[in-house]
């Protein structure tokens, strides 16, 4: 058996929703314990699937991993194991960031090539050349990322790309390595700055965290700690782009506004009346979107997991908007899904270009990630009848309570069992 949902649109979203712990940082998080012997305490962990899977890689790894409500224990032993296999790793993407902390803690690392979402090419080669300026030796063996080494020295590491995943990796290895590493053009999402924090107070000594220079002095030991994730800004400002598509008025918790700056900006531009408040911020949409034209870029730029949102909000926004992509080459698969649901839109290399209409019409349609998922759910929300979302499993990987907010929130969605 297999899950769909069934969304139901013309309904105006309107009330508060509560996000928890952001996806893109707790898997990190989560891999970071393997730094230190004992019991690292991560609290605010989102209830979503991947969180469970992440746990199996680190038992896997010889860790026991705890899960209670919004908690995670993790006790990592003296000697962790060092090869993370295809079982564990497949099914996600964020299972690579175990490399890093293995080699720091063992000399030596094994993890299978991991899966994930299919939004493109993301290859491991600035983790591995990253991983080689530190001393270690690393290559692809039998479909696994294998690195080892002697000692690991500090080194000044420049990434070609502002990577997250390779950021992390490197981080997480150099804060065990003798003498100091300056990281240039690194990742600066407030994911990244979670990620020092949370070393910081385990004893490592990490400077630079939200800029695109990292310098780290390394130490010897790392001692375990109780961490607080960070909120969720790509759910939070899934639910802000769900308010404006649906004319509704949503107030959005848990998470610091300050993170989606430009992203509110542009709800701004689309007509929504947008207040940034203590614990997140309220978008009240009065009448049809404007449309807006989008650029995905790293931090802080427009989040690229935020371009389907973008999409369907150009798809019944007032006026042709053009969506360029400039991070992962195959998200545009998403267009030919809004297509199914009546969109005028068309592609052309990294860019789309959407000719809003007022209403969506309803269609079975099919997810091919997490985010892309979701916005099908909320083209499903502006078209007229019942509109079918399949392989909603992605869905689950990437936002907690998914359909007890969006009822909340007056939204129609059932999730039913298919053959």
């Amino acid at each position: 058996m297999s899950e769909h949902f069934l969304v139901t649109g013309g309904n105006r979203l309107e009330g508060e929703v509560l996000v928890g712990g952001a996806k893109n940082s707790v898997l990190k998080l989560m891999a970071a314990a393997l730094l230190a012997e004992g019991t690292t305490v991560v609290t605010n962990c989102p209830d979503i699937l991947d969180v469970p899977l992440m746990a199996d890689v680190l038992r896997g790894l010889g860790c026991e991993v705890e899960l209670e409500d919004s908690e995670v224990r993790i006790t990592t032993p003296a000697e962790p194991k060092y090869h993370a296999d295809f079982d564990a790793v497949k099914q996600f993407r964020a299972s690579v960031c175990v490399l890093g902390p293995l080699v720091a803690r063992c000399r030596r690392a094994v993890v299978a090539l991991p899966g994930g979402d299919a939004i493109g090419s993301r290859p491991l080669d600035m983790h591995q050349s990253g991983l080689r300026l530190l001393g270690a030796r690393s290559e692809i063996e039998h479909g696994c990322v294998v690195a080892e080494a002697d000692d690991l020295h500090g080194a000044n590491i420049r990434l070609v790309f502002p990577s997250v995943g390779a950021t992390e990796n490197i981080l997480m290895a150099a804060v065990l390595a003798r003498g100091e590493t300056v990281i240039d053009n690194a990742a600066r999402e407030p994911e990244i700055v979670d990620l020092c924090n949370m070393l910081n107070e385990m004893g490592a000594k990490v400077s630079g965290g939200g800029s695109s220079t990292l310098t780290i002095q390394g130490v010897r030991k790392l001692e375990p700690t109780t961490h607080r994730v960070i909120g969720d800004r790509i759910v939070a400002a899934t639910w802000g782009v769900a308010a404006s598509m649906t004319r509704g008025d949503v107030r959005v918790r848990g998470v610091n506004h300050k993170h989606l700056g430009l992203v509110l900006d542009k709800l701004r531009t689309a007509g929504a009346e947008v207040t940034p408040e203590v614990d997140g911020f309220r978008v009240i949409q009065r009448g049809r979107p404007k449309a807006v034209n989008f650029a995905t870029l790293p931090y802080p730029g427009f989040p690229t997991d935020l371009q389907p949102m973008a999409i369907g909000l150009a798809a019944v926004a007032e006026g042709t908007s053009m969506i360029t992509e400039n991070v992962f080459e195959s998200r545009f698969r998403f267009v030919e899904e809004m297509i199914r649901l009546g969109a005028d839109a068309r592609t052309d290399g990294h860019h789309a270009v959407i000719r809003g209409v007022p209403v969506l019409s309803s269609a079975p349609v099919w997810s091919s990630d997490i985010r892309a998922g979701a916005g099908l759910v909320l083209a499903g929300l502006v078209a007229d009848g019942t509109t079918e979302v399949h392989d909603i499993f992605h869905i689950d990987r990437g936002y907690p309570r998914f359909v007890e907010n969006l009822r909340g929130l007056g939204g129609v969605i059932e999730r039913v069992g298919s053959e």
